[in-house]
């Protein structure tokens, strides 16, 4: 027969603080959760003056946003964004300096202006050195160079770009570099004009920049000449198959300027970092007459062949930013809408803004997981251009060796003036030019 086991006062005990711990626990849980409704602090009853933009299901979305937070470990501060020309990039550019200013990254900055490279890498003269030399964070016009930017990077930096579709880029520097005038186009429509038949062009489009001792062609493959594949090997498209495998392995993001919020969407995710960071304001939108031109499919394939290694490059990235955003899930368009809808009302603000004007708080939601407000000094970041941006930290430097800007080369070309790379070459040049003008005046008064 099975011997039964004495209950002792001990077990007895025991249990009895088991039974009591567990009851307390559960008490204790129902109460903090009665004083969390009755006691946390309620934002639009503390700031009832605040314009405001809610936060949409804001209770429904509680589990979401907890995942979304859960999503990203750290943000990636250190990062390359490669600025292309004419790709939109004066917009995104000041997403990345506005991130860099605010948790004070350093930052590799040209001495003067906005151009840290141009056709060839940088010399120790054309950048502001930190005490350490140490750099997180480059954000200019920049000819691509991997190997001379992994010398003065850490391994782990994220490279980033942007481009766009090849025609709507050539087009958009078909106004902006004078190329008609280059060209000898004298149509109403010199865009058009020049598709009918690219290779007509060849011989007046290539120009070489003595200053930069660089051969490039603004018409054919400008954006992987900013991306560092040389102008003279346009036909060689082994060549260009291997460079553009290289950039995909080399770059974390090829945003696309065709797909603006959905790129900007990816890089927040991809970098972890928040809505406020990818908030932006469209800068240097020009109107010009052959702006909404649209081209036919005929002279889409003559671009085709023309800009070759520019459509591979398009067509590589992407391919590629669909994949990306494929990996990210069904609720990726979401917030996108977010974006879009945010950035409205927040550019809105910034645009009616009165002194008086109480900020704009935008609340807690899904895809905003800390509150933040706009206010007077948030718009005036926004609304900055890059120039602006840079300008109190190239004042602190004290140096002087601006880079002359490619369109202000090209305008000196087309007058059949010497191209120079930097502007006090460039200003002697103009100095002793006038001075020459002006004595012959004065020679043929006397």
């Amino acid at each position: 027969m099975p011997t039964r086991k004495k209950i002792t006062p001990w077990t007895i005990t025991l249990a009895t603080v088991v039974v009591l711990l567990a009851l307390s626990f559960i008490a204790m849980n129902m109460i903090e959760g009665r004083l969390t409704t009755l006691y946390t602090p309620q934002h639009h009853k503390m700031q009832i003056s605040f314009c405001r933009i809610p936060a949409e299901g804001r209770q429904e979305n509680k589990r979401a946003t907890n995942d979304t937070r859960n999503t990203c470990s750290r943000p990636q501060q250190k990062y390359i964004f490669i600025a292309p020309h004419k790709v939109g990039a004066s917009t995104t550019c000041t997403i990345f300096q506005r991130y860099a200013i605010s948790r004070k990254l350093p930052m590799m900055i040209p001495v003067e202006g906005n151009i840290l490279s141009w056709g060839v890498s940088p010399t120790e003269e054309e950048y502001i050195h930190t005490p350490d030399e140490q750099y997180d964070a480059l954000m200019n016009h920049f000819t691509y160079n991997k190997t001379w930017l992994r010398s003065k990077f850490p391994a782990n930096t994220a490279y980033i770009s942007i481009i766009r579709d090849p025609s709507k880029q050539l087009r958009s520097a078909m106004n902006y570099y004078f190329l008609p005038k280059l060209l000898k186009i004298k149509s109403n429509n010199p865009f058009k004009t020049f598709l009918e038949n690219p290779w007509k062009y060849q011989n007046l489009s290539e120009v070489h920049y003595e200053g930069f001792n660089v051969t490039w062609d603004p018409t054919r493959n400008f954006m992987s000449f900013d991306l560092g594949y040389p102008a003279e090997a346009a036909e060689d498209m082994e060549r260009a198959r291997r460079y553009v495998s290289e950039l995909q392995a080399d770059f974390t993001l090829v945003m696309l300027l065709d797909y603006f919020d959905e790129s900007y969407v990816l890089l927040k995710r991809l970098m972890c970092w928040e809505l406020r960071d990818i908030l932006y304001v469209t800068k240097n939108n020009r109107s010009y007459s052959f702006k909404e031109y649209t081209p036919s499919e005929k002279e889409l394939e003559e671009l085709r062949r023309w800009k070759a290694v520019d459509y591979l490059l398009y067509d590589t990235f992407n391919k590629s930013l669909w994949e990306k955003i494929a990996a990210q899930g069904p609720d990726f368009y979401e917030e996108v809408e977010f974006l879009k809808d945010v950035n409205g009302r927040v550019n809105t603000y910034c645009k009616e803004r009165q002194k008086e004007t109480p900020n704009l708080v935008v609340e807690t939601s899904k895809w905003n997981p800390s509150m933040f407000e706009v206010d007077a000094d948030f718009c005036r970041v926004l609304q900055a251009k890059v120039r602006e941006l840079l300008a109190p930290f190239q004042k602190e430097n004290g140096s002087r060796r601006m880079l002359v800007s490619e369109k202000i080369n090209m305008k000196a070309y087309i007058s059949g003036q010497p191209t120079f790379k930097y502007d006090s070459e460039q200003k002697k040049y103009l100095d002793r030019l006038e001075n020459s003008r002006m004595s012959n005046k004065t020679g043929s008064k006397n």
